[in-house]
Protein backbone atom coordinates (compact mmCIF):
# COMPACT_ATOMS: atom_id res chain seq x y z
CA UNK A 1 0.00 0.00 0.00
CA UNK A 2 1.49 3.35 -1.03
CA UNK A 3 2.20 6.11 1.44
CA UNK A 4 -0.26 8.33 -0.42
CA UNK A 5 -3.04 5.76 -0.06
CA UNK A 6 -2.31 5.30 3.64
CA UNK A 7 -2.44 9.05 4.12
CA UNK A 8 -5.73 9.31 2.22
CA UNK A 9 -7.28 6.45 4.21
CA UNK A 10 -6.10 7.95 7.51
CA UNK A 11 -7.51 11.33 6.55
CA UNK A 12 -10.83 9.79 5.53
CA UNK A 13 -11.15 7.88 8.82
CA UNK A 14 -10.26 11.00 10.78
CA UNK A 15 -12.80 13.05 8.85
CA UNK A 16 -15.48 10.39 9.34
CA UNK A 17 -14.77 10.25 13.08
CA UNK A 18 -14.93 14.04 13.35
CA UNK A 19 -18.21 14.15 11.44
CA UNK A 20 -19.70 11.42 13.64
CA UNK A 21 -18.60 13.21 16.80
CA UNK A 22 -20.05 16.48 15.55
CA UNK A 23 -23.33 14.73 14.65
CA UNK A 24 -23.66 13.36 18.19
CA UNK A 25 -22.12 16.13 20.30
CA UNK A 26 -22.75 19.17 18.09
CA UNK A 27 -26.46 19.58 18.84
CA UNK A 28 -25.84 19.07 22.55
CA UNK A 29 -23.16 21.76 22.66
CA UNK A 30 -25.12 24.15 20.45
CA UNK A 31 -28.64 23.76 21.85
CA UNK A 32 -27.91 23.05 25.51
CA UNK A 33 -24.95 25.19 26.61
CA UNK A 34 -23.68 24.85 30.16
CA UNK A 35 -25.60 27.08 32.57
CA UNK A 36 -23.87 29.46 34.95
CA UNK A 37 -25.62 29.39 38.30
CA UNK A 38 -25.84 31.36 41.52
CA UNK A 39 -23.35 28.91 42.99
CA UNK A 40 -20.88 29.63 40.19
CA UNK A 41 -21.15 33.37 40.67
CA UNK A 42 -20.74 33.08 44.46
CA UNK A 43 -17.06 32.30 43.84
CA UNK A 44 -16.55 35.72 42.26
CA UNK A 45 -19.01 38.19 43.78
CA UNK A 46 -21.28 38.87 46.73
CA UNK A 47 -23.82 40.62 44.51
CA UNK A 48 -25.97 37.64 43.58
CA UNK A 49 -29.25 39.58 43.45
CA UNK A 50 -30.05 43.24 42.77
CA UNK A 51 -30.78 43.88 46.46
CA UNK A 52 -27.19 42.83 47.25
CA UNK A 53 -26.08 45.83 45.19
CA UNK A 54 -28.43 48.14 47.08
CA UNK A 55 -31.13 48.50 44.45
CA UNK A 56 -34.80 47.45 44.61
CA UNK A 57 -35.77 44.02 43.39
CA UNK A 58 -38.96 42.23 42.48
CA UNK A 59 -38.78 38.51 41.71
CA UNK A 60 -41.27 37.38 39.11
CA UNK A 61 -41.96 34.90 36.33
CA UNK A 62 -43.39 35.44 32.89
CA UNK A 63 -44.43 32.74 30.44
CA UNK A 64 -43.81 32.88 26.70
CA UNK A 65 -46.62 32.08 24.23
CA UNK A 66 -45.05 28.65 23.64
CA UNK A 67 -45.13 27.89 27.36
CA UNK A 68 -41.55 28.58 28.50
CA UNK A 69 -41.32 30.07 32.03
CA UNK A 70 -38.72 32.85 32.34
CA UNK A 71 -37.20 33.84 35.68
CA UNK A 72 -37.05 37.64 35.95
CA UNK A 73 -36.04 40.57 38.14
CA UNK A 74 -37.67 43.96 37.93
CA UNK A 75 -35.66 46.85 39.30
CA UNK A 76 -38.36 49.52 39.47
CA UNK A 77 -37.54 53.21 39.70
CA UNK A 78 -40.27 55.38 41.23
CA UNK A 79 -39.48 58.26 38.85
CA UNK A 80 -38.32 56.26 35.88
CA UNK A 81 -37.18 58.09 32.74
CA UNK A 82 -37.59 54.89 30.72
CA UNK A 83 -36.91 51.16 30.92
CA UNK A 84 -33.85 49.14 29.90
CA UNK A 85 -34.03 45.37 29.34
CA UNK A 86 -30.81 43.42 29.96
CA UNK A 87 -30.03 40.36 27.80
CA UNK A 88 -27.15 38.11 28.88
CA UNK A 89 -24.76 35.99 26.82
CA UNK A 90 -24.74 32.28 26.06
CA UNK A 91 -24.35 30.10 29.15
CA UNK A 92 -24.74 33.12 31.44
CA UNK A 93 -27.73 34.31 33.48
CA UNK A 94 -29.32 37.50 34.75
CA UNK A 95 -26.80 37.73 37.62
CA UNK A 96 -24.27 38.90 35.06
CA UNK A 97 -26.30 42.09 34.58
CA UNK A 98 -26.45 43.28 38.18
CA UNK A 99 -23.58 45.79 37.84
CA UNK A 100 -25.21 47.30 34.75
CA UNK A 101 -28.62 47.29 36.44
CA UNK A 102 -27.16 49.29 39.32
CA UNK A 103 -25.64 51.76 36.86
CA UNK A 104 -28.83 52.17 34.83
CA UNK A 105 -30.92 52.52 37.99
CA UNK A 106 -28.62 55.32 39.18
CA UNK A 107 -29.38 57.12 35.91
CA UNK A 108 -33.10 56.96 36.59
CA UNK A 109 -34.25 53.92 34.61
CA UNK A 110 -36.25 50.83 35.39
CA UNK A 111 -34.24 47.72 34.60
CA UNK A 112 -35.72 44.36 33.62
CA UNK A 113 -33.45 41.31 33.69
CA UNK A 114 -34.38 37.73 32.89
CA UNK A 115 -32.77 34.36 32.30
CA UNK A 116 -33.08 33.44 28.64
CA UNK A 117 -34.74 30.14 27.76
CA UNK A 118 -32.55 27.16 28.76
CA UNK A 119 -30.43 29.49 30.92
CA UNK A 120 -30.27 30.23 34.61
CA UNK A 121 -33.48 29.33 36.40
CA UNK A 122 -35.67 29.62 33.30
CA UNK A 123 -37.29 26.70 31.54
CA UNK A 124 -36.95 25.65 27.93
CA UNK A 125 -35.14 22.64 26.50
CA UNK A 126 -33.08 24.46 23.89
CA UNK A 127 -31.19 27.67 23.16
CA UNK A 128 -31.76 28.95 19.61
CA UNK A 129 -29.70 32.17 19.71
CA UNK A 130 -32.54 34.48 18.81
CA UNK A 131 -34.84 32.40 16.61
CA UNK A 132 -37.33 32.08 19.48
CA UNK A 133 -35.59 34.39 21.95
CA UNK A 134 -36.35 37.55 19.96
CA UNK A 135 -40.04 37.00 20.62
CA UNK A 136 -39.34 36.54 24.35
CA UNK A 137 -38.23 40.19 24.40
CA UNK A 138 -41.66 41.15 23.09
CA UNK A 139 -43.25 39.00 25.80
CA UNK A 140 -41.28 40.95 28.41
CA UNK A 141 -42.42 44.29 26.96
CA UNK A 142 -46.03 43.05 26.87
CA UNK A 143 -45.76 42.19 30.55
CA UNK A 144 -44.27 45.55 31.51
CA UNK A 145 -46.88 47.47 29.53
CA UNK A 146 -49.56 45.60 31.44
CA UNK A 147 -48.22 46.74 34.81
CA UNK A 148 -50.13 49.85 35.90
CA UNK A 149 -47.64 50.44 38.71
CA UNK A 150 -44.64 50.59 36.35
CA UNK A 151 -43.74 53.88 34.72
CA UNK A 152 -42.49 52.27 31.55
CA UNK A 153 -41.49 55.18 29.32
CA UNK A 154 -39.45 54.41 26.23
CA UNK A 155 -37.77 51.00 26.07
CA UNK A 156 -34.11 50.29 25.43
CA UNK A 157 -32.23 47.00 25.19
CA UNK A 158 -28.72 46.26 26.42
CA UNK A 159 -27.48 42.91 25.13
CA UNK A 160 -24.10 41.30 25.43
CA UNK A 161 -22.72 38.51 23.20
CA UNK A 162 -25.68 36.25 22.36
CA UNK A 163 -27.87 38.81 24.09
CA UNK A 164 -26.61 41.47 21.67
CA UNK A 165 -27.55 39.28 18.72
CA UNK A 166 -30.99 38.68 20.25
CA UNK A 167 -31.42 42.43 20.84
CA UNK A 168 -30.80 43.20 17.17
CA UNK A 169 -33.20 40.48 16.05
CA UNK A 170 -35.85 41.65 18.54
CA UNK A 171 -35.60 45.30 17.46
CA UNK A 172 -36.12 44.23 13.85
CA UNK A 173 -39.56 42.80 14.70
CA UNK A 174 -40.78 44.99 17.59
CA UNK A 175 -41.17 48.73 16.93
CA UNK A 176 -41.62 49.41 20.66
CA UNK A 177 -37.84 49.16 21.13
CA UNK A 178 -36.38 52.67 21.01
CA UNK A 179 -32.66 52.01 21.31
CA UNK A 180 -30.22 49.07 21.29
CA UNK A 181 -26.75 48.64 22.74
CA UNK A 182 -25.12 45.56 21.19
CA UNK A 183 -21.96 44.56 23.04
CA UNK A 184 -19.85 41.88 21.30
CA UNK A 185 -22.54 40.80 18.85
CA UNK A 186 -22.06 38.25 16.07
CA UNK A 187 -23.12 38.60 12.44
CA UNK A 188 -24.76 35.20 11.86
CA UNK A 189 -25.13 32.00 13.84
CA UNK A 190 -23.57 30.01 11.01
CA UNK A 191 -20.44 32.18 10.87
CA UNK A 192 -19.86 32.26 14.60
CA UNK A 193 -20.36 28.48 14.76
CA UNK A 194 -17.46 28.04 12.34
CA UNK A 195 -15.33 30.39 14.46
CA UNK A 196 -16.07 28.35 17.58
CA UNK A 197 -15.51 25.07 15.77
CA UNK A 198 -12.13 26.26 14.52
CA UNK A 199 -11.12 27.24 18.06
CA UNK A 200 -12.39 24.05 19.75
CA UNK A 201 -11.32 21.32 17.32
CA UNK A 202 -9.00 23.27 14.96
CA UNK A 203 -11.08 22.36 11.90
CA UNK A 204 -12.64 25.21 9.89
CA UNK A 205 -14.66 23.02 7.48
CA UNK A 206 -18.19 24.24 6.93
CA UNK A 207 -19.27 20.64 6.31
CA UNK A 208 -18.89 19.80 10.00
CA UNK A 209 -20.90 22.86 10.99
CA UNK A 210 -23.61 21.86 8.53
CA UNK A 211 -23.72 18.35 10.00
CA UNK A 212 -24.30 19.80 13.48
CA UNK A 213 -26.87 22.31 12.27
CA UNK A 214 -28.84 19.76 10.26
CA UNK A 215 -29.59 17.70 13.35
CA UNK A 216 -29.90 20.72 15.68
CA UNK A 217 -32.55 22.33 13.50
CA UNK A 218 -34.60 19.12 13.46
CA UNK A 219 -34.31 18.62 17.21
CA UNK A 220 -35.14 22.20 18.24
CA UNK A 221 -37.43 23.16 15.38
CA UNK A 222 -35.61 26.26 14.19
CA UNK A 223 -33.74 27.56 11.14
CA UNK A 224 -30.10 28.48 11.70
CA UNK A 225 -29.98 30.68 8.59
CA UNK A 226 -32.73 32.84 10.10
CA UNK A 227 -30.46 33.75 13.02
CA UNK A 228 -28.79 36.53 11.08
CA UNK A 229 -28.23 39.84 12.89
CA UNK A 230 -26.35 41.10 9.82
CA UNK A 231 -29.64 41.00 7.90
CA UNK A 232 -31.86 42.13 10.75
CA UNK A 233 -29.71 45.16 11.54
CA UNK A 234 -30.70 46.61 8.14
CA UNK A 235 -34.33 46.66 9.29
CA UNK A 236 -33.83 48.61 12.52
CA UNK A 237 -35.89 51.73 13.01
CA UNK A 238 -34.07 52.81 16.17
CA UNK A 239 -30.58 54.08 17.12
CA UNK A 240 -27.96 51.42 17.84
CA UNK A 241 -24.62 51.52 19.63
CA UNK A 242 -22.17 48.72 18.81
CA UNK A 243 -19.50 48.00 21.42
CA UNK A 244 -16.67 45.49 21.18
CA UNK A 245 -13.43 44.63 22.94
CA UNK A 246 -10.59 44.84 20.45
CA UNK A 247 -8.87 41.82 22.05
CA UNK A 248 -12.01 39.66 22.02
CA UNK A 249 -10.89 36.08 21.23
CA UNK A 250 -14.40 34.56 21.33
CA UNK A 251 -16.26 36.85 18.93
CA UNK A 252 -13.86 38.75 16.72
CA UNK A 253 -14.23 42.53 16.62
CA UNK A 254 -14.81 42.28 12.87
CA UNK A 255 -18.34 41.05 13.59
CA UNK A 256 -19.30 44.40 15.14
CA UNK A 257 -17.51 46.30 12.40
CA UNK A 258 -19.52 44.45 9.76
CA UNK A 259 -22.77 45.02 11.64
CA UNK A 260 -21.98 48.72 11.96
CA UNK A 261 -21.37 49.03 8.22
CA UNK A 262 -24.75 47.45 7.42
CA UNK A 263 -26.79 49.39 10.00
CA UNK A 264 -28.70 52.54 9.14
CA UNK A 265 -28.20 55.86 10.88
CA UNK A 266 -28.31 56.77 13.70
CA UNK A 267 -25.54 54.38 14.70
CA UNK A 268 -22.29 54.45 16.66
CA UNK A 269 -19.34 52.10 17.08
CA UNK A 270 -17.24 52.04 20.25
CA UNK A 271 -14.14 49.82 20.28
CA UNK A 272 -12.53 49.22 23.67
CA UNK A 273 -8.76 48.85 23.60
CA UNK A 274 -7.45 46.10 25.91
CA UNK A 275 -10.88 44.53 26.44
CA UNK A 276 -11.61 40.87 25.78
CA UNK A 277 -15.01 39.19 25.55
CA UNK A 278 -15.83 39.23 29.25
CA UNK A 279 -14.41 42.47 30.63
CA UNK A 280 -15.68 45.21 28.31
CA UNK A 281 -17.61 46.95 31.12
CA UNK A 282 -14.64 46.98 33.49
CA UNK A 283 -11.98 47.83 30.90
CA UNK A 284 -14.09 50.47 29.17
CA UNK A 285 -14.36 52.39 32.42
CA UNK A 286 -15.56 55.97 32.37
CA UNK A 287 -15.43 56.21 28.58
CA UNK A 288 -17.83 53.30 28.18
CA UNK A 289 -20.08 54.37 31.05
CA UNK A 290 -20.45 57.89 29.66
CA UNK A 291 -21.15 56.49 26.18
CA UNK A 292 -23.95 54.33 27.58
CA UNK A 293 -25.44 57.21 29.52
CA UNK A 294 -25.32 59.51 26.50
CA UNK A 295 -26.81 56.90 24.19
CA UNK A 296 -29.79 56.04 26.38
CA UNK A 297 -30.39 59.69 27.33
CA UNK A 298 -30.72 60.43 23.65
CA UNK A 299 -32.64 57.36 22.44
CA UNK A 300 -35.01 57.05 25.43
CA UNK A 301 -35.74 60.73 26.06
Amino acid sequence: MSILLVFALTFFLFFLSAAWAILILGPLILLQPHRRSKEWYSNYTKNLEPRDAGIPQEDLWITTPDGVPLSCWLVRHQKAQGTIIYLHGVGDCKIGGIALASFFYSLGYNVFLYDSRHHGASGGKYCTYGFYEKHDVSTAIDYLQGREDVRLGNVGIFGTSMGAAVAIQAAAVDVRIDGVVAEAAFTTLRSIAVDYQRRLIKLPWHFLRNVAFARSQTVAGFKARSVSPIEDVKKLHCPILFVHGIQDAFIDVEHSKQLYREAKEPKKLLLIEGANHNNVWETGGTTYHEALESFFRSSLR
